[in-house]
């Protein structure tokens, strides 16, 4: 009896830790983010999910139960803040844009859980009113460069490795039959064309590769109406210079950015772990929370400072100083078992830096 408190006890404080460092952030809270940031709902899961490549999120990590008291502990949570809710209708990155599902069979009342954001309500009416449009906006249609060679599911051609794709009810469309033969291939590196062009465009499509590597599809630039690149490109020409002095300004605001966020993950750190040295802590936020890294600390868990995110940044830091476990990958011990052989060392640190 005691433990399944204690249990409801620790899952509504990492649900409200979770809910209050996105309404710090972004003035909004939204469900699956916050479900995300418990680490029960991956962020792939969840673009597979927008571009309708599965049918629902139910079941992923975690049972419905714990889903439900979850969400639960929000809405109490948000309402005791004071917080507006708004319903937000999400849409399928197809071509039909239809609605998407959360649950397995369409639970009615849980699905206007999903859907509920809880909005500050310091966020004017007009403020308001954008962010539910750009939340509740259709995410982009997504054209595959593939790796293979592949067929048409409907036209029966043959497609070479690289040759554009459209997937469309888990079949490869050629760009004829995709209705999207006539737009033209802008690849990234200018951030302002492809924005220009992007919404000068009545349709458009990015366009993704799969990485082996890094194991994840990355954008490889995106596909536009020609007229619209060719007014994107006359207004790029034109203010070029402007926009290189605004280049200069937000690199200096993202840096003087990083550098306050970093001072945040070392000051959770020392309130984990009081006796971890400080440049120490400062060493272990620096490398968390480098820009563009990929580390715990950039992670949506991370960027809300939630108590196991900050742990798993200072354990992958002691994992690597303070054991041999490098040099046991190095003479090829197997990774399970590396860190199987390392794991009470670890535990004697982190003990110390209780």
């Amino acid at each position: 009896m005691g433990n399944g408190a204690d249990q409801r006890s620790k899952l509504q404080r990492r649900v409200i830790a979770a809910a209050e460092g996105a309404l710090t952030r972004q003035k909004y809270v939204v469900p699956i983010e916050v479900l995300s940031m418990l680490g029960w709902l991956p962020w792939s899961w969840i673009d597979l999910w927008r571009k309708n490549r599965t049918a629902h999120l139910e079941g992923i990590a975690v049972d419905e139960t714990k889903v439900r008291s979850a969400l639960g502990f929000l809405r109490q949570w948000a309402e005791e803040r004071g917080l507006q809710p708004s319903e937000v209708p999400y849409i399928a990155a197809t071509r039909d844009r239809r609605p998407l599902r959360f649950t397995e069979h369409g639970d009615k009342t849980l699905e206007l859980v999903f859907r509920t954001h809880w909005m500050s309500p310091e966020l004017s009416e007009k403020k308001r009113e954008q962010l539910e449009a750009r939340q509740s906006k259709a995410p982009d249609l997504v054209v595959i460069s593939p790796l293979n060679a592949w067929d048409c599911g409907s036209c029966s051609t043959h497609g070479d490795p690289g040759e554009f794709l459209l997937m469309e009810n888990d079949d490869p469309l050629c760009m004829a039959c995709a209705d999207f033969d006539h737009l033209v291939f802008l690849p990234s590196g200018n951030a302002a064309m492809s924005r220009r062009a992007k919404s000068e465009s009545g349709l458009s499509a990015l366009v993704m590769q799969f990485n082996r590597r890094r194991k994840r599809y990355q954008r490889l630039g995106v596909l536009v109406e020609e007229s619209a690149l060719e007014s994107a490109e006359q207004k790029c020409l034109a203010d070029e210079d402007v926009r290189a002095r605004r280049r200069v300004r937000d690199a200096e605001r993202r840096a003087a950015g990083d550098v306050e966020f970093q001072a945040e993950i070392a000051e959770a750190i020392r309130r984990s772990f009081p006796r971890c040295p400080s440049e120490r802590a400062q060493t272990i936020a620096a490398h968390a929370g480098a820009r563009g890294s990929g580390r715990v600390g950039r992670s949506a868990a991370g960027r809300a400072l939630d108590e196991n995110a900050v742990r798993a940044a200072v354990v992958a830091s002691v994992r690597h100083l303070d054991t041999p476990y490098d040099e046991l990958l190095m003479s090829g011990v197997r990774r399970a078992e590396a860190r199987d052989r390392i794991r009470a060392d670890i535990d004697r640190v982190l003990d110390r830096w209780s």
